[in-house]
């Protein structure tokens, strides 16, 4: 990967890959999550994107994109434990596949910087009625996320997990924060923010970096920028105790139970990849544990796996289940956890965590968001490890290293999603 400095907060990082036929665009634009900025920067990239001067509206940014051989182009809040990210994402057809010899990455790039740098605005603000609709998209994006109860489950826990910290915050901000936003205020919090903090630029593919650089220039020399630093995160550690229980009554046929589990573990800890491991054995994947003895054997919930949230050090067990077989789905959950503290791990759930673990970061050669998308998070992580160097440390990782791990969970929180008067 080659990285260009812009200047103090923006840096552009090409990374050439010739297999595929496209070149990916990413944009990062990293805040400090926090409840008072929330709203505004998941709201934000929605409005961006609904208008530049290089593009007038929305039709004008089809037409341009079409234009492009059917580039694409799309924006959204994303969150890297407390990094909260506004996103924005391009796709094109690479330049030596252009049937004119057309500068298509080029291109594409001044339409992403001026949605960066160069907004329409009505009478020194955005347009109202633009904010106004996409205000309604934003909220209708939280229902969405409510409607899905089992990624709701999962992010509550990991909400009640991580409660004290900023993390707990959504990522899609509240209704409440979205209906205070006005078009006055989202434009006075976008000029507040786009040249004090920190901007990542990710091209993929097969370009002439140097039109890329040129590009990004061209929207960004004459801003006056203020330093900034990339937002850091910090696991969650707090003593040992009780198990936290959490429940909430919905409208819903289905239990949703997910617990969470306190690693103790760092992303930059050598301990990571036994981690990484762990967690396969444990819940990620058709070999796991979770899925092998709590689903198929004992038949006790309608799916059951665990995910890792590096960042915060928190590993949420989410299972479907019927509203009676809640004690026995958490009883057996855990019971799994002690197997494998135990060291019963088998030569089969073993070497398939590794393979499959292996299997899916070798997969990101042949992905171009992929690439960029781990590149990012090792930097807001503080990982200084190539893709190679990271496969060749889980390929080292021993059995005794997964228990040794183990051992140092801790189950932190019980949250139950069931239904009203269950």
């Amino acid at each position: 990967m080659e990285t260009v400095k812009i200047n103090d907060n923006l840096s552009l990082h090409y990374i050439k890959m010739t297999k595929l036929k496209t070149t990916s665009l990413a944009v990062y634009i990293h805040r400090p999550l926090c409840r008072g900025e929330a709203s505004y920067n998941a709201l934000l990239p929605l409005v961006l994107k609904s208008g530049t001067t290089l593009c007038r509206d929305r039709e004008a940014m089809a037409k341009y994109l079409d234009n492009l051989y059917g580039a694409t182009m799309g924006g959204a809040p994303i969150k890297c434990g407390e990094d909260h990210i506004i996103y924005f994402d391009a796709e094109t057809i690479s330049d030596r596949y252009a049937p004119e010899g057309e500068p298509l990455v080029e291109d594409l790039l001044k339409l992403l910087m001026s949605v960066l740098f160069s907004p329409r605005t009505e009478n020194g603000i955005f347009d109202e009625k633009v904010v106004e609709q996409e205000k309604v998209n934003a909220r209708d994006k939280i229902d969405a996320f409510v409607n899905d109860k089992r990624q709701y489950a999962s992010v509550r826990c990991g909400q009640e997990t991580a409660r004290g910290t900023a993390f707990a915050i959504n990522r899609l901000g509240d209704k409440e924060g979205i209906d205070a936003i006005t078009a006055k205020s989202l434009y006075d919090y976008y000029k507040s923010i786009i040249t004090s903090s920190v901007i990542d630029i990710y091209v993929c593919g097969d370009t002439d970096i140097t039109r890329a650089v040129s590009a990004v220039r061209e929207y960004t020399d004459n801003l006056n920028f203020t330093k900034a630093e990339l937002p850091r995160t910090e696991i969650i550690s707090r003593a040992a105790g009780e198990l936290r229980s959490v429940t909430e009554e919905m409208d819903v046929t289905q239990g949703k139970l997910a617990i969470g589990i306190l690693t103790n573990t760092k992303p930059t800890d050598e301990d990571y990849y036994a981690l990484m491991v762990f967690n396969s054995v444990f819940g990620a994947g058709a070999h796991s544990k979770l899925f092998n003895n709590v689903r198929e054997k004992l038949s006790l919930c309608y799916y059951a796996s665990s995910q890792l949230e590096k960042f915060k050090g928190i590993i949420t067990v989410n299972a479907g289940i019927e509203f009676e077989n809640f004690q026995k789905a958490y009883d057996e959950i855990l019971a799994q956890l002690g197997e494998i503290q135990k060291g019963n791990i088998t030569k089969h759930e073993f070497n398939a965590s590794v393979s499959a673990i292996i299997n899916s970061f070798n997969s990101y050669f042949d992905d171009q968001r992929a690439l960029a998308t781990n590149n990012l998070m090792n930097r807001v992580a503080g990982i200084d490890k190539s893709l190679e160097e990271t496969i060749e440390r889980v390929r080292k990782v021993t059995v005794e290293d997964v228990v040794r791990v183990s051992k140092k969970m801790q189950p932190d929180t019980v949250y139950f999603l069931k239904g009203r008067g269950e």
